[in-house]
């Protein structure tokens, strides 16, 4: 019996412990919002990419010690040759105001935070 309850809680409280701990704060919303809007069409709403579309951001060659913040910033200013994926190149985005830019970084850095990418 003690193993029935326990396996309910489990199932019943396993999906909200997860809406937890992936929670964007408020702060982060407007990154959160221009990425949906400008990005997550090529690099998934996840952030791990769209297949035949654009590569995952979740991964560790869009760390910052291998791609900073400035890489992002120059991204979505100019567009980006192919160099690590088979999606062709990323066109620029001009829609995309550097202020925008920078509150897309601030939520796709805390989105690597919370999948161990530093």
């Amino acid at each position: 019996m003690k193993a029935i309850i326990v396996v309910i809680f489990a199932l019943i409280s396993g999906p909200l412990l997860a809406a937890e701990q992936i929670k964007v704060p408020f702060k982060l919303g407007l990154g959160k919002t221009l990425y949906d809007e400008h990005c997550a069409s090529c690099h998934g709403s996840d952030g791990f990419g769209v297949d035949k579309k654009g590569p995952p951001l979740m991964h560790k060659y869009y760390e910052p010690s291998h791609h900073s913040d400035q890489s992002f910033y120059r991204a979505v200013q100019q567009g980006v040759k192919q160099h690590h994926w088979n999606f062709g190149d990323m066109e620029p985005v001009p829609a995309v105001s550097q202020r925008a830019t920078g509150n897309i970084i601030k939520y796709v850095r805390w989105l690597q935070q919370q999948h161990g990418i530093h």
